[in-house]
């Protein structure tokens, strides 16, 4: 279940941070991005891999059915991210724009058990 009616607020994530800033604009809003009183264009964005990629991890302390399913918690973008053989959180885009409403869901039920 997507979009209207899910319980799940969706923020722009296309490629929508400026100085590490997310864009408070609505999914798919027309125009300049923007956070507060700051404004920015697609091509001023910052360039869309996290600057969490490759950084040591841990998987996250799993809920009762096992989610996040051994993926650790990306300090920099706050999503769950697969660790490589070393231990390192793979490579990774700031934002997933094929993110379903469930996993946000989920991650948030996983913020209220465990905190930030």
């Amino acid at each position: 279940m997507d979009g209207a009616g899910s319980g799940v607020v969706r923020f722009c994530r296309s490629r929508s941070r400026s100085a590490g800033r997310r864009c408070t604009r609505p999914l798919g809003h027309p125009g300049l991005h923007r956070h507060r009183t700051i404004m920015w264009t697609d091509s001023g964005a910052d360039a869309p891999r996290c600057a969490g990629s490759g950084e040591p991890g841990a998987p996250a302390e799993p809920l009762a059915d096992g989610y996040p399913g051994g993926r650790a918690l990306c300090p920099v973008c706050l999503r769950f991210i697969p660790l490589d053989d070393a231990g390192a959180l793979v490579e990774h885009d700031t934002t997933d724009v094929t993110e379903t409403d469930a996993e946000a869901r989920r991650r948030g039920e996983w913020f209220n058990v465990h905190g930030w």
